[in-house]
Protein backbone atom coordinates (compact mmCIF):
# COMPACT_ATOMS: atom_id res chain seq x y z
CA UNK A 1 0.00 0.00 0.00
CA UNK A 2 1.08 3.53 -0.65
CA UNK A 3 2.53 5.09 2.05
CA UNK A 4 -0.23 8.34 1.61
CA UNK A 5 -2.76 5.77 2.27
CA UNK A 6 -1.28 3.94 5.08
CA UNK A 7 -1.10 7.53 6.94
CA UNK A 8 -4.65 8.58 6.21
CA UNK A 9 -6.24 4.58 8.06
CA UNK A 10 -4.61 5.44 11.24
CA UNK A 11 -6.80 5.86 14.15
CA UNK A 12 -7.18 9.55 15.39
CA UNK A 13 -6.59 7.87 19.47
CA UNK A 14 -7.52 10.25 22.75
CA UNK A 15 -7.82 9.73 26.21
CA UNK A 16 -11.55 9.49 26.71
CA UNK A 17 -12.31 8.85 22.98
CA UNK A 18 -15.18 11.10 22.85
CA UNK A 19 -15.49 11.31 19.36
CA UNK A 20 -16.60 7.98 19.25
CA UNK A 21 -19.62 9.18 21.65
CA UNK A 22 -23.36 9.61 20.36
CA UNK A 23 -25.58 12.35 22.33
CA UNK A 24 -29.27 10.61 22.81
CA UNK A 25 -29.88 13.23 25.37
CA UNK A 26 -33.08 14.84 23.31
CA UNK A 27 -34.63 10.89 22.57
CA UNK A 28 -34.21 10.45 26.16
CA UNK A 29 -36.53 13.24 26.96
CA UNK A 30 -38.93 12.84 24.02
CA UNK A 31 -38.99 8.71 25.70
CA UNK A 32 -39.68 10.26 29.16
CA UNK A 33 -42.43 12.42 27.64
CA UNK A 34 -44.61 9.18 26.31
CA UNK A 35 -47.64 8.42 28.32
CA UNK A 36 -48.21 4.80 28.44
CA UNK A 37 -51.93 3.79 28.61
CA UNK A 38 -52.59 1.12 31.61
CA UNK A 39 -54.36 -2.18 31.17
CA UNK A 40 -57.86 -1.07 32.74
CA UNK A 41 -59.38 -3.16 35.47
CA UNK A 42 -62.59 -5.60 34.97
CA UNK A 43 -65.74 -4.04 35.61
CA UNK A 44 -68.02 -5.08 38.22
CA UNK A 45 -70.88 -6.53 37.42
CA UNK A 46 -74.26 -5.47 39.11
CA UNK A 47 -75.80 -8.81 39.95
CA UNK A 48 -79.07 -7.17 41.27
CA UNK A 49 -79.25 -5.11 37.85
CA UNK A 50 -78.91 -8.25 35.87
CA UNK A 51 -82.29 -9.54 34.82
CA UNK A 52 -83.77 -12.06 32.38
CA UNK A 53 -87.48 -11.75 30.88
CA UNK A 54 -89.21 -12.65 27.61
CA UNK A 55 -85.67 -14.46 26.19
CA UNK A 56 -83.10 -11.32 26.70
CA UNK A 57 -80.69 -10.89 29.14
CA UNK A 58 -80.66 -7.38 30.59
CA UNK A 59 -77.08 -7.03 31.76
CA UNK A 60 -75.12 -3.52 33.80
CA UNK A 61 -71.45 -2.95 35.18
CA UNK A 62 -69.83 -0.26 37.11
CA UNK A 63 -67.28 1.82 35.04
CA UNK A 64 -63.69 0.71 35.62
CA UNK A 65 -61.84 2.87 38.26
CA UNK A 66 -58.86 4.03 39.25
CA UNK A 67 -57.02 3.16 35.74
CA UNK A 68 -58.33 5.87 33.05
CA UNK A 69 -61.20 5.79 30.81
CA UNK A 70 -62.48 2.95 28.85
CA UNK A 71 -62.80 3.09 25.20
CA UNK A 72 -65.54 0.14 24.98
CA UNK A 73 -66.17 -3.30 26.34
CA UNK A 74 -66.57 -6.75 25.40
CA UNK A 75 -69.68 -8.42 26.75
CA UNK A 76 -69.62 -12.96 26.72
CA UNK A 77 -72.17 -15.02 28.04
CA UNK A 78 -72.63 -19.02 27.52
CA UNK A 79 -75.38 -21.47 29.16
CA UNK A 80 -73.88 -23.65 32.16
CA UNK A 81 -76.15 -26.42 33.74
CA UNK A 82 -75.46 -25.48 37.80
CA UNK A 83 -74.71 -22.66 39.05
CA UNK A 84 -71.48 -23.74 40.38
CA UNK A 85 -69.79 -25.35 37.19
CA UNK A 86 -66.20 -24.46 36.69
CA UNK A 87 -65.41 -21.85 33.58
CA UNK A 88 -64.06 -23.65 30.78
CA UNK A 89 -60.75 -22.38 29.58
CA UNK A 90 -62.09 -23.02 25.91
CA UNK A 91 -62.83 -19.96 25.04
CA UNK A 92 -64.71 -20.89 21.57
CA UNK A 93 -67.77 -21.44 24.19
CA UNK A 94 -67.94 -18.29 25.44
CA UNK A 95 -70.26 -16.07 22.76
CA UNK A 96 -68.66 -12.72 22.38
CA UNK A 97 -70.26 -9.00 22.05
CA UNK A 98 -67.62 -6.39 21.72
CA UNK A 99 -67.41 -2.61 21.14
CA UNK A 100 -70.30 -2.06 23.33
CA UNK A 101 -69.87 2.10 24.64
CA UNK A 102 -72.12 1.97 27.83
CA UNK A 103 -72.31 0.53 30.96
CA UNK A 104 -75.25 -1.79 30.33
CA UNK A 105 -75.98 -3.58 27.06
CA UNK A 106 -79.72 -5.73 26.47
CA UNK A 107 -79.03 -9.74 24.56
CA UNK A 108 -82.13 -10.80 22.49
CA UNK A 109 -83.16 -13.24 20.54
CA UNK A 110 -82.23 -16.10 22.90
CA UNK A 111 -83.08 -19.24 23.04
CA UNK A 112 -82.31 -21.24 26.14
CA UNK A 113 -80.97 -24.52 26.05
CA UNK A 114 -79.86 -24.98 29.83
CA UNK A 115 -81.28 -23.50 33.51
CA UNK A 116 -78.60 -21.18 33.71
CA UNK A 117 -76.51 -18.60 32.28
CA UNK A 118 -73.10 -16.84 32.60
CA UNK A 119 -71.98 -13.78 31.71
CA UNK A 120 -68.68 -11.98 31.96
CA UNK A 121 -67.32 -8.34 30.70
CA UNK A 122 -64.18 -6.61 30.18
CA UNK A 123 -62.83 -3.32 29.46
CA UNK A 124 -60.58 -2.40 26.41
CA UNK A 125 -58.92 0.86 25.66
CA UNK A 126 -57.25 1.84 22.11
CA UNK A 127 -54.38 -0.01 23.41
CA UNK A 128 -55.20 -3.29 24.71
CA UNK A 129 -58.36 -5.11 26.41
CA UNK A 130 -58.56 -6.11 30.68
CA UNK A 131 -59.16 -9.09 31.98
CA UNK A 132 -62.84 -10.33 32.35
CA UNK A 133 -65.00 -9.76 35.07
CA UNK A 134 -65.94 -12.32 37.89
CA UNK A 135 -69.09 -13.94 36.29
CA UNK A 136 -72.64 -13.73 37.23
CA UNK A 137 -74.65 -16.59 37.08
CA UNK A 138 -78.30 -15.94 35.86
CA UNK A 139 -81.32 -18.25 36.08
CA UNK A 140 -83.49 -19.27 32.83
CA UNK A 141 -85.58 -22.05 33.83
CA UNK A 142 -87.43 -23.37 30.74
CA UNK A 143 -89.00 -26.22 29.24
CA UNK A 144 -87.49 -28.25 26.40
CA UNK A 145 -89.75 -30.94 24.17
CA UNK A 146 -88.39 -33.19 21.89
CA UNK A 147 -91.27 -35.90 20.01
CA UNK A 148 -93.01 -38.88 19.44
CA UNK A 149 -89.69 -39.62 17.12
CA UNK A 150 -91.67 -42.64 15.66
CA UNK A 151 -93.82 -40.47 13.68
CA UNK A 152 -92.12 -40.05 10.61
CA UNK A 153 -94.19 -38.85 8.06
CA UNK A 154 -94.98 -35.53 10.00
CA UNK A 155 -94.20 -32.29 8.72
CA UNK A 156 -93.02 -31.38 12.06
CA UNK A 157 -90.18 -29.39 13.15
CA UNK A 158 -88.39 -28.65 16.69
CA UNK A 159 -86.23 -25.89 17.50
CA UNK A 160 -83.75 -26.21 20.09
CA UNK A 161 -84.19 -30.18 19.77
CA UNK A 162 -83.47 -29.87 15.79
CA UNK A 163 -86.06 -32.86 15.12
CA UNK A 164 -86.98 -32.62 11.21
CA UNK A 165 -88.90 -35.54 9.92
CA UNK A 166 -90.59 -35.38 6.59
CA UNK A 167 -92.80 -37.39 4.21
CA UNK A 168 -89.47 -38.26 2.02
CA UNK A 169 -86.27 -39.03 3.21
CA UNK A 170 -84.36 -37.72 -0.05
CA UNK A 171 -86.57 -34.15 0.90
CA UNK A 172 -86.11 -34.61 4.33
CA UNK A 173 -82.17 -34.08 3.61
CA UNK A 174 -82.42 -30.87 1.45
CA UNK A 175 -85.33 -29.09 3.78
CA UNK A 176 -82.23 -30.28 6.76
CA UNK A 177 -79.63 -28.15 5.26
CA UNK A 178 -81.78 -25.20 4.85
CA UNK A 179 -83.41 -24.84 8.26
CA UNK A 180 -80.10 -25.37 9.93
CA UNK A 181 -79.31 -22.10 8.67
CA UNK A 182 -82.00 -20.63 10.54
CA UNK A 183 -81.65 -22.46 13.15
CA UNK A 184 -79.48 -22.47 16.49
CA UNK A 185 -76.79 -24.86 17.00
CA UNK A 186 -78.30 -27.99 17.77
CA UNK A 187 -78.06 -29.16 21.43
CA UNK A 188 -78.76 -32.56 20.85
CA UNK A 189 -78.05 -35.41 18.32
CA UNK A 190 -79.94 -34.76 14.98
CA UNK A 191 -83.16 -37.13 14.46
CA UNK A 192 -85.11 -37.67 11.10
CA UNK A 193 -87.25 -40.51 10.73
CA UNK A 194 -89.33 -41.73 7.26
CA UNK A 195 -91.64 -43.91 6.12
CA UNK A 196 -89.96 -47.65 6.16
CA UNK A 197 -86.95 -46.06 7.81
CA UNK A 198 -85.90 -46.89 11.73
CA UNK A 199 -85.58 -43.32 13.53
CA UNK A 200 -82.48 -42.37 15.64
CA UNK A 201 -82.78 -41.77 19.16
CA UNK A 202 -80.48 -38.95 20.73
CA UNK A 203 -79.23 -39.23 24.00
CA UNK A 204 -81.69 -38.89 26.67
CA UNK A 205 -84.50 -38.73 24.18
CA UNK A 206 -87.38 -41.43 25.33
CA UNK A 207 -89.96 -42.45 22.98
CA UNK A 208 -93.62 -42.03 23.72
CA UNK A 209 -96.22 -44.39 22.62
CA UNK A 210 -100.23 -44.13 23.13
CA UNK A 211 -102.21 -46.72 22.36
CA UNK A 212 -101.14 -49.34 20.30
CA UNK A 213 -103.32 -51.47 17.74
CA UNK A 214 -101.45 -54.18 16.19
CA UNK A 215 -101.55 -55.31 13.23
CA UNK A 216 -102.49 -51.11 11.71
CA UNK A 217 -100.62 -49.35 9.32
CA UNK A 218 -99.69 -45.96 11.14
CA UNK A 219 -99.49 -44.20 7.97
CA UNK A 220 -102.41 -45.05 5.98
CA UNK A 221 -104.17 -41.65 4.99
CA UNK A 222 -105.44 -41.01 8.58
CA UNK A 223 -104.53 -38.07 11.53
CA UNK A 224 -102.06 -39.18 13.82
CA UNK A 225 -101.35 -37.50 17.19
CA UNK A 226 -97.59 -36.45 17.99
CA UNK A 227 -96.61 -36.17 21.51
CA UNK A 228 -93.97 -34.47 23.23
CA UNK A 229 -91.80 -36.18 25.40
CA UNK A 230 -91.04 -33.71 28.32
CA UNK A 231 -94.12 -34.11 31.13
CA UNK A 232 -95.79 -30.99 32.43
CA UNK A 233 -96.76 -31.50 36.28
CA UNK A 234 -96.46 -28.84 37.60
CA UNK A 235 -95.23 -24.93 37.29
CA UNK A 236 -95.43 -22.53 33.93
CA UNK A 237 -94.67 -23.30 31.17
CA UNK A 238 -94.72 -21.57 27.33
CA UNK A 239 -93.76 -22.71 23.67
CA UNK A 240 -94.57 -21.41 20.44
CA UNK A 241 -95.81 -22.84 16.89
CA UNK A 242 -95.10 -21.02 14.02
CA UNK A 243 -97.15 -22.17 11.58
CA UNK A 244 -95.67 -22.58 7.59
CA UNK A 245 -97.16 -20.66 4.97
CA UNK A 246 -99.75 -22.46 2.77
CA UNK A 247 -100.52 -24.86 6.05
CA UNK A 248 -104.63 -26.05 5.55
CA UNK A 249 -105.35 -27.70 8.79
CA UNK A 250 -104.00 -28.51 12.26
CA UNK A 251 -104.92 -29.05 15.91
CA UNK A 252 -102.33 -28.05 18.51
CA UNK A 253 -102.32 -28.38 22.60
CA UNK A 254 -102.11 -30.59 25.41
CA UNK A 255 -103.22 -34.45 26.89
CA UNK A 256 -102.61 -36.27 29.26
CA UNK A 257 -100.04 -39.16 28.62
CA UNK A 258 -101.50 -42.00 27.65
CA UNK A 259 -103.16 -40.46 24.93
CA UNK A 260 -103.47 -42.52 21.91
CA UNK A 261 -101.92 -41.65 18.75
CA UNK A 262 -105.05 -42.36 16.96
CA UNK A 263 -107.06 -40.50 19.07
CA UNK A 264 -108.01 -36.28 17.61
CA UNK A 265 -107.02 -33.67 20.28
CA UNK A 266 -109.84 -32.39 21.41
CA UNK A 267 -112.30 -34.79 20.93
CA UNK A 268 -111.82 -37.03 24.09
CA UNK A 269 -111.80 -35.72 28.02
CA UNK A 270 -107.89 -35.87 28.19
CA UNK A 271 -107.08 -33.49 25.41
CA UNK A 272 -107.26 -29.75 25.10
CA UNK A 273 -106.73 -28.01 21.42
CA UNK A 274 -106.83 -25.18 19.19
CA UNK A 275 -107.84 -26.14 15.40
CA UNK A 276 -106.97 -23.79 12.16
CA UNK A 277 -108.39 -24.86 8.91
CA UNK A 278 -107.98 -23.09 6.31
CA UNK A 279 -109.73 -25.87 3.58
CA UNK A 280 -113.12 -23.73 2.19
CA UNK A 281 -113.12 -20.53 4.53
CA UNK A 282 -110.91 -19.80 7.55
CA UNK A 283 -111.85 -21.32 11.26
CA UNK A 284 -110.57 -21.42 14.24
CA UNK A 285 -111.90 -23.43 16.78
CA UNK A 286 -110.77 -24.62 20.83
CA UNK A 287 -112.07 -28.00 21.40
CA UNK A 288 -111.89 -30.22 24.53
CA UNK A 289 -114.40 -33.29 25.76
CA UNK A 290 -115.60 -33.34 21.82
CA UNK A 291 -117.12 -29.94 22.01
CA UNK A 292 -115.64 -26.87 20.20
CA UNK A 293 -116.35 -22.89 19.84
CA UNK A 294 -115.16 -20.77 17.40
CA UNK A 295 -113.60 -17.76 17.75
CA UNK A 296 -113.92 -14.78 16.13
CA UNK A 297 -110.44 -13.86 14.93
CA UNK A 298 -107.94 -14.50 12.27
CA UNK A 299 -105.68 -17.33 12.03
CA UNK A 300 -102.49 -16.40 13.38
CA UNK A 301 -99.19 -17.92 11.50
CA UNK A 302 -97.27 -17.23 15.26
CA UNK A 303 -99.25 -19.09 17.98
CA UNK A 304 -98.11 -19.04 21.47
CA UNK A 305 -99.24 -21.80 24.51
CA UNK A 306 -99.20 -20.92 27.74
CA UNK A 307 -99.61 -23.48 30.54
CA UNK A 308 -100.15 -22.61 34.40
CA UNK A 309 -100.20 -26.80 35.42
CA UNK A 310 -101.11 -25.95 39.28
CA UNK A 311 -103.73 -23.11 38.70
CA UNK A 312 -105.43 -25.36 35.37
CA UNK A 313 -104.88 -22.70 33.18
CA UNK A 314 -104.40 -23.42 29.04
CA UNK A 315 -104.29 -20.35 27.23
CA UNK A 316 -103.76 -19.94 23.70
CA UNK A 317 -102.39 -16.42 22.14
CA UNK A 318 -101.28 -15.00 18.96
CA UNK A 319 -97.60 -14.41 19.58
CA UNK A 320 -96.99 -11.61 17.15
CA UNK A 321 -100.05 -9.06 18.29
CA UNK A 322 -99.94 -10.56 22.18
CA UNK A 323 -103.57 -11.65 21.87
CA UNK A 324 -105.67 -13.71 24.15
CA UNK A 325 -107.25 -16.14 21.75
CA UNK A 326 -109.13 -18.04 24.13
CA UNK A 327 -108.81 -19.98 27.89
CA UNK A 328 -109.22 -23.09 29.02
CA UNK A 329 -109.49 -23.33 33.28
CA UNK A 330 -109.88 -26.73 34.36
CA UNK A 331 -107.85 -28.93 37.01
CA UNK A 332 -105.14 -31.04 35.76
CA UNK A 333 -105.05 -34.06 37.46
CA UNK A 334 -102.52 -36.05 35.30
CA UNK A 335 -99.02 -35.37 33.87
CA UNK A 336 -99.46 -32.59 30.36
CA UNK A 337 -97.22 -33.74 27.19
CA UNK A 338 -97.81 -30.81 24.22
CA UNK A 339 -99.49 -32.29 21.80
CA UNK A 340 -99.82 -31.93 17.22
CA UNK A 341 -101.76 -33.16 14.78
CA UNK A 342 -101.47 -31.76 11.13
CA UNK A 343 -103.78 -32.79 8.54
CA UNK A 344 -101.82 -30.77 5.62
CA UNK A 345 -99.09 -28.32 6.64
CA UNK A 346 -96.10 -27.81 8.43
CA UNK A 347 -95.46 -26.82 11.89
CA UNK A 348 -92.31 -25.34 13.65
CA UNK A 349 -92.74 -25.77 17.17
CA UNK A 350 -89.93 -23.62 19.22
CA UNK A 351 -88.79 -24.16 22.82
CA UNK A 352 -86.91 -22.86 25.65
CA UNK A 353 -88.87 -20.02 25.77
CA UNK A 354 -90.01 -18.41 28.77
CA UNK A 355 -92.90 -17.06 30.07
CA UNK A 356 -93.29 -13.89 28.08
CA UNK A 357 -94.07 -10.98 30.49
CA UNK A 358 -97.32 -9.65 28.66
CA UNK A 359 -98.88 -13.25 30.22
CA UNK A 360 -100.76 -12.81 33.06
CA UNK A 361 -99.50 -15.20 35.69
CA UNK A 362 -100.57 -15.46 39.06
CA UNK A 363 -99.57 -12.62 41.32
CA UNK A 364 -100.23 -10.41 38.21
CA UNK A 365 -103.40 -8.55 37.58
CA UNK A 366 -105.21 -10.11 34.42
CA UNK A 367 -106.14 -7.45 31.96
CA UNK A 368 -106.99 -8.91 29.33
CA UNK A 369 -110.71 -9.15 28.15
CA UNK A 370 -111.05 -11.87 26.24
CA UNK A 371 -114.08 -14.17 27.15
CA UNK A 372 -113.87 -18.32 28.17
CA UNK A 373 -116.95 -19.09 27.87
CA UNK A 374 -118.15 -22.32 27.73
CA UNK A 375 -117.67 -25.16 24.58
CA UNK A 376 -120.30 -26.42 22.47
CA UNK A 377 -121.53 -29.56 21.11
Amino acid sequence: MAPAFRLSLLPKVSDNMNHFMVDFAPERELLRSLSFLPVPNPPALCAGDCTVCDNTVHVRWNPVQDTGRADHFTLAYRPVDRPGLALSRDPSEWVSIENIHANEYTITGLVFEYNYMSVRVRACNKAVSGEYSEPVILETPVIHQASDLTTGRWNIQIRTKLWLVMGNIIFAQKRKARVEKILPSPFSQDCMGSLGASPKRGPGTPLRFGSTRSGRDRFTGESYTVLGDTPVECGQHYWEIHVVHDSKSYAIGVAYRGFGRFDQLGRTVTSWALQGTTWLQSNLAAKHSNKSKTLDCEIPKHLGIYCDYDNGVLSFYNAESRQLLYSFRTRFTHPLLPGFMVWCGTLMVVTGLQVPSYIPTLGRPDNDSSSTSSLTQ
